[in-house]
């Protein structure tokens, strides 16, 4: 959870990948849902990350791989890669919340275009050599799989971030915003107690 992701349709792969990467999208935006943008840039946990600092930071960091998956065998400058991956985590006194979240729409949209654009996630693209990965041959898929799992590791801290600015955990948004309605819990015994409560009894009913 906190959202259910629809089945794809048979045999549809990449709609099944492009799926999960928008929910964990999903949970991020979410997280700034009626912030004003000083709640948006405050720290108020452990993290030394705002909301407007992870937005920033997986927008700049999709558009990134994008840029690897299509560079066709052009040089990889590590150094500038590295500089624009330090600066993504603060946002500039002009970026507000909403140009951030333009920005992650746009780059979500030219991914899934890219993705829908190919004849296979079977596709390779050579990821280049890094200082913790010798690099090689990859698949779109493998390219996609890893952009869920980082995307989903971000928005998780996006809920640990919002829970300290006011006390809203995922599910509470995930409901004011209507990306999902409210499950009818009496049916099911009754409301759980607490955002773990709904989390735990969510996951269940996935399995």
């Amino acid at each position: 959870m906190p959202v259910v992701v629809k089945p794809e349709a048979p045999g549809d792969e990449r709609g099944a990948l492009l799926a999960y990467l928008d929910a964990q999208r999903g949970g991020i935006r979410r997280a700034l849902h009626g912030l004003t943008e000083e709640q948006a840039r405050s720290v108020p946990s452990a993290s030394a990350l705002s909301l407007a600092g992870v937005l920033k930071h997986v927008a700049v960091g999709e558009r990134g791989w994008l840029r690897r998956l299509q560079a066709s065998g052009e040089d990889f400058d590590f150094a500038e890669s590295a500089a624009e991956w330090e600066d993504s985590f603060s946002p500039g006194e002009h970026e507000s919340v909403q140009s951030l979240l333009d920005l992650y729409e746009k780059v979500a949209n030219e991914t899934e275009a890219a993705v829908r654009a190919l004849d296979s996630v079977d596709e390779t693209f050579h990821a280049p050599k890094v200082p913790w990965d010798e690099g090689g041959q990859r698949s779109w898929r493998w390219a996609l799989l890893h952009l869920i799992e980082e995307t989903a590791r971000h928005a998780g801290h996006a809920d640990v971030i919002r829970e300290s600015i006011d006390g809203k955990g995922a599910f509470d948004l995930v409901f004011e915003t209507g990306a999902m309605p409210e499950p009818d819990w009496a049916a099911f015994g009754g409301e759980p107690s607490g955002e773990g409560g709904k989390g735990d009894e969510g996951d269940e009913g996935q399995k």
